[in-house]
């Protein structure tokens, strides 16, 4: 992101913006194959989220919570909702993408062509009864004007592909495959103004 991005994010917090605060859910079991799949987050991240709810609480003004209907960001809200005495509200457009037939499954488990697939994955490698990286990003950017109806000071509870799509297009970047670019950590906190069209990593 550039300096001026930085910049006017921060001036638009100070001045009382229109915000959406964005977080990835809390880690799970990195041993199997995640996308849609019906994995809880471990046992150690429980106080991470925690912690991380007091943190919001204390810092930012939230009044609602939006989160994915994927099990490991339900949990997540659950832990911060709890924190924030706030009840939650689940949107299936906040999935991360959809990994079809190899969703869930154990990795080391994988057939062979299942195993390149997912090793060797572009941003156009279609899994069966899934879904490509271009279409999660065209999914999430269509449904971003739909996420202005989230009332202002709402915490939205989602995936890291989901969080690296709005920052691909925010910015103008090209898609590509490096997950990392962005920094979008588990229980990363990311301020959105999609009006002003400024996203950044706040903690």
């Amino acid at each position: 992101m550039s300096f001026q991005n930085k910049y006017y994010a921060y001036k638009l917090r100070k001045e009382g913006g229109n915000m959406l605060y964005l977080i990835r859910h809390a880690e799970d079991d990195e041993r199997y194959v995640g996308s849609w799949s019906d994995a809880s987050i471990l046992d150690k991240e429980k106080e991470r989220v925690k912690q991380q709810g007091i943190y919001i609480k204390n810092n930012l003004n939230i009044k609602n919570i939006y989160s994915s209907d994927i099990r490991r960001a339900v949990e997540t809200a659950e832990i911060i909702g709890s924190v924030l005495n706030i009840p939650i509200k689940l949107d299936k457009n906040l999935r991360e993408q959809n990994k079809g037939t190899l969703t869930g499954k154990l990795k080391e488990t994988l057939s062979e062509e299942e195993n390149k697939l997912l090793l060797n994955q572009q941003i156009d490698t279609l899994f069966p009864e899934g879904e490509t990286l271009e279409d999660l990003y065209n999914r999430i950017i269509s449904y971003l004007e739909e996420m202005k109806k989230y009332e202002d000071n709402s915490l939205v509870v989602t995936h890291r592909g989901v969080i690296n799509a709005i920052y691909y297009y925010l910015n103008n970047i090209p898609l590509d495959m490096n997950k990392k670019k962005f920094n979008v950590d588990h229980l990363s906190i990311h301020e959105l103004d999609i009006e002003k069209k400024l996203i950044r990593r706040i903690k």
